[in-house]
C-alpha cells in the first residue's frame, strides 16, 4: 500500500542537519544579494551618502565571498545561482563582477593602486571592528590585524594629520607592550572600537572630500 501524503503535513527541505545548513547557507547567500541590490540602487538615486554606501558596499562584498566558499559546491557561479532562483538583480550582480564599490570603481582622480588600497583598507578596518564585536583580547589575536590596518591606512597622503591614526599608533604600542596571551580588559576593548569607529569616519570623510585620490 503506498504511503498517502497528508495536506496538512509541513513539507520540508532538508532531513539532517547538514542540509538544513546547506539551505541556510543558501538562504543568507541568496538575501546577501538582494541586500546589494536594494544599496547599488539606492546610492544611484542618491538616497545613501558615498560615506555610508563604502563600507556597507564592502561589508555585503566581504559576506559573500564567505558564503560563496561555503556553498560552492552548489553555486559554481553567480551567475547560475540567480538564474536558478530566478533574481532579477541586475546592479548586484555587476556589483559582485566589479567586486569593490562603485565608490572606488568610477573614482575619476584616483589611479588603479589607490582604489585597491581604499578597498583593502576598508576591509582591514571592518575585520579588525568584527575581531573586537567577536569579543577577541588578546594580544596574538589582534596585534597582526592592527598592524596591518595601520599599515595600510599610513599610505594616504595626510593621514599622519588625522587624529585616527595616532589613536590606532597608540593602541598598536599597547599591544606591542603585551605578552601574546595576554588579554585587553572590556573596558579596553571597549575604548579602542570607539577610537576605531572613530578613524573609519574620519577616513571616509577623507576619501569623500578628496575624491579617493589621496591628496
Amino acid at each position: 500500500m503506498s504511503h498517502l501524503i497528508s495536506l496538512d503535513e509541513e513539507v520540508r527541505l532538508y532531513t539532517t542537519n547538514a542540509e538544513r545548513e546547506r539551505y541556510e547557507s543558501l538562504a543568507t547567500l541568496y538575501g546577501i544579494i538582494v541586500a546589494l541590490d536594494y544599496l547599488e540602487r539606492a546610492y544611484v538615486r542618491d538616497s545613501v551618502p558615498a560615506t555610508e554606501y563604502s563600507p556597507a558596499c564592502t561589508r555585503l562584498l566581504s559576506q559573500y565571498k564567505t558564503m560563496h566558499k561555503l556553498v560552492s559546491n552548489d553555486v559554481p557561479t553567480i551567475e547560475s545561482f540567480m538564474k536558478r532562483y530566478r533574481m532579477d538583480c541586475p546592479a548586484a550582480l555587476h556589483r559582485l563582477q566589479v567586486g569593490v564599490p562603485a565608490t572606488v570603481e568610477h573614482s575619476s582622480e584616483a589611479g588603479s593602486e589607490t582604489g585597491k588600497w581604499v578597498a583593502e583598507t576598508t576591509q582591514s578596518f571592518i575585520t579588525f571592528m568584527d575581531a573586537l564585536k567577536l569579543r577577541l583580547r588578546a594580544k596574538d589575536q589582534l596585534h597582526p590585524i592592527l598592524q596591518e590596518l595601520v599599515t595600510g591606512y599610513a599610505r594616504f597622503k595626510g593621514s599622519k594629520d588625522w587624529e585616527g591614526r595616532s589613536r590606532m599608533v597608540s593602541w598598536l604600542i599597547t599591544l606591542n607592550g603585551m605578552k601574546a596571551s595576554e588579554e585587553l580588559t572590556d573596558e579596553q576593548s571597549r575604548q579602542l572600537l570607539f577610537d576605531v569607529e572613530h578613524a573609519y569616519s574620519e577616513f571616509f570623510r577623507y576619501l569623500s572630500g578628496s575624491n579617493g585620490d589621496g591628496s
